[in-house]
């Protein structure tokens, strides 16, 4: 067998689209390993291969133990890594990006530069969570408190509806077990939604940072789409394994959150709903997801060339290259 030095990295071509992944795998007491292109798990039970390029995120739990081949195929294949601690979900590593294009983080960083536009991405946003209304007439601050009013409205149904008892949203900052039992599932499928939301932006080659509704943080993009489905995929599931007892109310959450997104496709629609957002300020609306390296140079009138080329004695010609540039 080769080794993994003398593999050459895999294209776009190559991986799974991101929206037709796997959501998130969870493994725990064991040691993440890499064969081929693949990783593997190995506990007391033996050895469980995994295919790197159809996971989404993938969760380590406590008592996981990772090496760096396993990481470099991760990253070369875009998925996103969480360190899980039992005290809550942090995100703590990434992949590549699954395209070549700048296209859509080029869109983003435009739209979120203009205050006008960096609104009407915000207004598109609430529109997703109130389609029956429509925001366009709204003010910042009105938005907020409609969105308050729509968290609170759907903790209240969820526990009317599971019949799990529910005061207040409360979130203790590194003490997990301090909440109860529902509190504890709402936190745990909030930062596994954080999670994946960040390996998709990250997989599209967006900037985590660039939010639109949310502000000053280095996820501030994740945030702002992970809370696009709060209230119908996060906080149902949370729900739904609070009422299933107090006992190791995480790892049901997990579990019925996975199931949730299976169910409803969410990968596939979060990538849709992040094009969408994105591209409706930002000309045309050309599939992102090219699979060759098209480096261009910047000249005068927003005119492109083709980068790979030495400009010195020619006039540049706005046209590129099919070739690789490295």
């Amino acid at each position: 067998m080769s080794t993994v030095s003398q593999r050459a990295a895999s294209s776009p071509r190559e991986l799974t689209r991101v929206g037709d992944r796997i959501s998130f795998i969870y493994l725990e007491r064991c040691t993440i390993h890499r064969e081929d292109n693949a990783i593997t798990a190995t506990d007391a039970d033996g050895v469980t291969h995994i295919p790197s390029a159809a996971i989404g995120t993938l969760l380590l739990g406590p008592g996981t133990r990772v090496t760096h081949q396993a990481m470099s195929v991760l990253g070369e294949c875009g998925a996103g890594v969480l360190w899980v601690g039992e005290q809550g979900v942090r995100f703590y590593a990434g992949g590549r990006a699954l395209t070549r294009s700048s296209r859509l983080v080029e869109a983003q960083a435009t739209a979120w530069a203009n205050r006008r536009t960096r609104l009407a991405v915000a207004r598109a946003m609430y529109r997703l969570r109130f389609p029956d209304d429509d925001p366009s007439t709204r003010t910042r601050q009105e938005l907020l408190n409609m969105e308050g009013r729509r968290v609170k409205e759907c903790y209240r149904r969820e526990a009317a509806r599971t019949g799990v008892p529910w005061r207040r949203r409360e979130y203790h900052h590194g003490n997990f077990s301090a909440g109860d039992p529902a509190n504890q599932a709402v936190t745990a499928a909030a930062q596994c939604m954080y999670g994946i939301a960040h390996a998709v932006v990250c997989a599209l080659g967006c900037s985590p940072g660039l939010g639109f509704v949310h502000s000053g943080h280095e996820r501030s993009f994740v945030l702002d789409i992970a809370d696009l489905y709060k209230t119908d995929i996060a906080i149902p599931a949370a729900f739904d394994a609070a009422a299933q007892g107090e006992d190791d109310v995480a790892t049901r959450t997990r579990r019925a959150l996975r199931d949730r997104i299976n169910q409803t496709g969410l990968l596939d629609r979060c990538v849709q709903d992040i094009k969408n957002l994105l591209l409706a300020h930002h000309g045309d609306g050309r599939d992102v997801e090219e699979t060759t390296d098209q480096v261009a140079l910047q000249t005068d009138h927003g005119r492109l060339v083709a980068g790979g080329r030495n400009y010195g004695d020619t006039e540049a010609e706005p046209h590129f290259s099919e070739e690789p540039i490295w």
